[in-house]
């Protein structure tokens, strides 16, 4: 029974000797601590006040509003995380330092091959960011949706369609798929159908056209209004005219082309030029 006491005895001074050594580390470590914190702390309103300056410095210097995002966030990060290797050095956790980023490396390995989609998002993303055929607030119309560009993340893609509702597309699916960026290019070639009754004067209808079109929708020096007969239809010749308009949607194209179509038709019926519309003739017999 002595020796059980003795025995107890021995390993409770352990303990406390043990205990006391973490103690005494502590209290040595909190200057150290102390210092880690501030460092932490300092670096998260340097990378602030950093990312704030860029910001406006970028904002100036670079039109695309998507990739001065990404360069202000890969900053950001980058500070922080300097401030938290810094903070791990004050504390002398250089080996907890080279464990953590050891382990870091196999976690990213299994996190990359289980998010193998949203890796590709991601570089998607930042492959559209940097991408100058799109930028924030254009126009762009792909197979399924269209709608001007609210945000382009390392996700998605964001657009606000003509109706007002939001579209979120997978930055894959978005760059994969081909799309129109109406928003591009200032001016743009539009495209009107009609057609004339057998009995016009074709020539006549072609001068018509041409400086009505010429008078109502002024074309720049390269730019050319064209015309053309495209076939002998049921009831009527048909014809298509093209010529370039300002519009960056295409709200802007549907109210010229619809402008366009009342000035046309004001203009044969003032020169008594026919517009038919399907005719069918049925012969009975007697």
């Amino acid at each position: 029974m002595f020796l059980y006491f003795q025995q107890t005895e021995q390993a409770v001074d352990k303990l406390w000797d043990k205990l006391n050594g973490w103690y005494e580390a502590i209290i040595l470590r909190v200057p150290n601590l102390i210092i880690a914190i501030l460092v932490v702390i300092l670096f998260y309103f340097l990378a602030r006040g950093i990312a704030s300056v860029l910001r406006k410095i970028l904002r100036k210097k670079l039109k695309n509003q998507s990739v001065r995002r990404i360069i202000v966030k890969m900053i950001y990060v980058v500070m922080l995380s300097a401030g938290f290797f810094i903070a791990l050095g004050v504390l002398d956790l250089d080996k907890a330092l080279t464990s953590i980023l050891a382990g870091a490396g196999v976690v990213a390995l299994a996190i990359g091959l289980a998010l193998q989609g949203t890796l590709s998002n991601t570089f998607s993303g930042v492959m559209l960011s940097f991408l100058p055929k799109i930028r924030i607030n254009d126009f762009v119309e792909t197979s399924e949706h269209s709608g001007f560009v609210e945000e382009i993340n390392l996700r998605n893609v964001v657009l606000r369609r003509p109706d007002n509702h939001i579209v979120v597309m997978p930055n894959s699916k978005f760059i994969e798929e081909p799309f129109i960026n109406y928003s591009f290019y200032k001016r743009g070639r539009i495209t009107i159908s009609c057609g004339v009754g057998y009995e016009s004067n074709l020539r006549e209808v072609k001068q018509l056209v041409l400086d009505l079109i010429k008078a109502e929708f002024p074309q720049n020096s390269n730019e050319k209004i064209e015309f053309y007969y495209t076939e002998f239809g049921d009831s009527s010749i048909n014809f298509i005219t093209r010529f370039y308009i300002d519009f960056t949607k295409k709200s802007q194209m549907y109210t010229t082309q619809s402008e366009a179509i009342m000035r046309i038709k004001e203009t044969f019926d003032a020169n008594n030029i026919n517009i038919p519309f399907p005719i069918r003739t049925i012969k009975m017999d007697k």
